[in-house]
This record gives structure tokens, sequence and C-alpha cells, in this order.
């Protein structure tokens, strides 16, 4: 059963809508102007919206459409506008504020339910997509979650329990401040962790969004070789691997927000470094060959199957067990899930032992 509001001032007509309704099992209720429209609307958060569109004033119906389209909890009720005059200027008019559908008038009851029937199996499926994401996505964390926020816990708990006993068990002072840096680390390390899974979750939400989605793509970067140049010259300095960081970049206008870009270059360019040998070197290339922007990372490390390219996605790690690397795995499919969302692709070239070319391809930005 589902909850429908009919808006219309017109009271034999709303009787007649509720009757027809309550027929197939709705649970409807009525207002009678745009004002009550609504308030009913805060009030019940219907599954289903049915207004008319000229009710004590000509466009009321598209009035009162915009200001539930405005409220967050209102936004994404499906909602049916009844016209007698279902003009293409006005249908235009009703579908660019956010209607689903018209119901011209006069309608038989069967198109009624047609229309009804319609809205609500899309609005129906529309949500269970949305919620198997979201089961796929915490069954994903409840597996791996605790295990590798555990990892850098345990880093945190022990060094911590040896200084509490250092007045019974006195340490040298060399020791103690290894200590102390390997708390710092592991707990760096569980920032990032935490930040990650966070970052990860929001795309997500984003993902299920398009006027979130529309918004990052309208974005723009000017001048992105700089921020490639700072970003990744820190993260080589971190680990002591300047001399080996090689950057190629050229100032062109970039089609996402600056944070977004340093998101991607710190997790392609840290991969790059933590799944390679220091001396080997990590070349960084931006560019913008054929009208479009590319921006690449390649590494002389390990490399990946094409088993394992297959298989990228979050919370997912390789070979854990041979090789003990921190991480969830999360860097490429955070930096692949934020290029999707931009309207782009990101593609590995790799071999096993012969390193990896990660490459994020990118529309050029509106008006470039």
């Amino acid at each position: 059963m589902s909850k429908i509001l009919v808006i219309d001032d017109e009271a034999w007509l709303c009787e007649m809508i509720r009757l027809a309704l309550m027929q197939q099992g709705h649970e409807v209720s009525e207002a009678g102007d745009g004002e009550e429209g609504i308030a009913k609307a805060r009030a019940e958060l219907p599954d289903l919206i049915i207004c008319d569109v000229n009710m004590d004033k000509a466009g009321a119906g598209y009035t009162l459409l915009a200001k539930l389209r405005e409220d967050a909890a209102t936004a994404t009720i499906p909602f049916i506008l009844m016209t007698g005059l279902a003009d293409a200027a006005g249908m235009r008019q009703g579908m660019e504020l956010g209607a689903d559908d018209y119901l011209p008038k006069p309608f038989k009851v069967d198109e009624l339910y047609a229309t009804v029937n319609a809205r609500l199996r899309k609005a129906r499926t529309v949500r269970e997509e949305a919620e198997r994401k979201f089961s796929h996505l915490r069954s994903q964390i409840t597996l791996m979650l605790p295990h590798e926020m555990r990892t850098p816990l345990n880093g945190i708990i022990s060094n911590a329990e040896l200084l509490a006993t250092v007045n019974e068990f006195p340490l040298p002072a060399a020791e103690i401040a290894e200590m102390g840096r390997e708390i710092s680390t592991s707990g760096q390390r569980l920032e990032r962790l935490i930040e990650n899974f966070l970052f990860y979750a929001q795309l997500e939400i984003v993902a299920n969004d398009a006027e979130s989605v529309k918004a990052l793509r309208d974005a723009r970067t000017d001048q992105p070789a700089e921020i490639l140049r700072r970003t990744a010259t820190a993260l080589a300095d971190r680990t002591a691997r300047l001399h080996e960081l090689v950057v190629e970049a050229v100032d062109f206008p970039l089609p996402m927000a600056e944070d977004y870009f340093r998101k991607i270059i710190t997790e392609l360019v840290q991969n790059a470094f933590k799944y390679s040998s220091a001396g080997s070197p990590v070349r960084v290339r931006l560019a913008a060959p054929g009208g479009e922007v590319e921006f690449s990372v390649r590494d002389a490390g390990r490399g990946f199957s094409p088993e394992q390219i297959q298989r990228i996605g979050a919370y997912v790690q390789f070979e854990r067990k041979m090789q003990d690397v921190e991480g969830m795995g999360l860097g490429l499919a955070i930096a692949k899930k934020m290029t999707e969302l931009h309207g782009g692709t990101l593609t590995i070239e790799s071999g096993q032992g012969t390193g990896s070319i990660v490459t994020v391809k990118l529309p050029a930005a509106k008006g470039a």
C-alpha cells in the first residue's frame, strides 16, 4: 500500500480520485490548495503526489512543485501534474521543474491507474537499486573494515601499553622515541583509512543523485599543472624518493574541482610509490591530446594481472597475504569512481613484474 496526496481545488475530483485509488489499496489524503498541499506533503511525506496545474490561480501547481523540489525532504517524491491544457510549453515547464508525469483532463479511471502505477513502479525500482548498492557496500565494509582498523590500532595500543610501564621498567630514550614514532605512524594510517572509507561512502551517495553529479561536472580548475607538481612532489618527498619522480605537465582548463583532482593525484601517485621499489622511477603526466584531458601515472612496480584489473573495486586488496602493504585497496576504487562521476574513464595497462600505467581521461572543460 502506498501513501498518495491529491491536491486540487475541485472537491468532487479529489473525492473521485481518492475513492478510485482506495479501491487499489492505497492510502489517500487530500488538499484543496497549494498552501495546504505543501504543508501536508512535508508532514506526511507521501509516496506520490497528484496535483492540478491550475487551482486557485493559473500555474499554482508549478509553484507548488518548485517549492517541494527545493526542500530536501520532499525533493524526490514522484509528482504527477493534472491539467486540461496539456500543451507542449506547459509540459516542458513542468518537466523542467521536476514533474515525473502528466495526466490530461478529463481522464478515465483506467488512465489514472496506469499513470499512478507506472510512477510508483519506477520509484520502487530506483529505491530497490539504491538499497541493493548500499547493501553491497555495507557487506564489503563488514568484511574488510574490522581487520584493517585492527592493524593500526594494535600498533597504537601495544606501544602505548609499553610506554605506560616506563616507570616500572625504564626504557632507553631512543626506544621511547621509536615507540612514539610508531604510534604516530599508526594513528596517521588509521586516520587516512577512516577518511577514505567516509569519502568512498559519500561518492556512492553522490552517484545516486543526478543534481550532485551535474554540480561535479560543472566545476573547473584553470591551472592544474601547479597543483599536480606540488601534490606529487610532497608525496615523493614523504617517501624519500623525490629524485625518482618525473613530472610532465601543461596548463589548460580541467573539468574538475581542485580538491577532487588533488585526491586523484594523491591516490594514484601514492600507490605508485607504495607498490614499486626504491630506485625505480615514477612518471606523472598531464596533457590534452585530441581535445580531452589525460592524466597518467607510470611505475615500475610488481603490476597487476588481467584478472586483478577486472576485480578492481572498493575494499579489494590483491595478494594481501603475500604483500603486507597497508591500506584497504580503496585508492584505485576512489580514483575510478571520481573519474566516472565526472564523465571520464580510468584504465590500467599492466603486467605482473613489468609495472603499471594508470590513465585518467576526462572530457574537455566547458568553454575550453
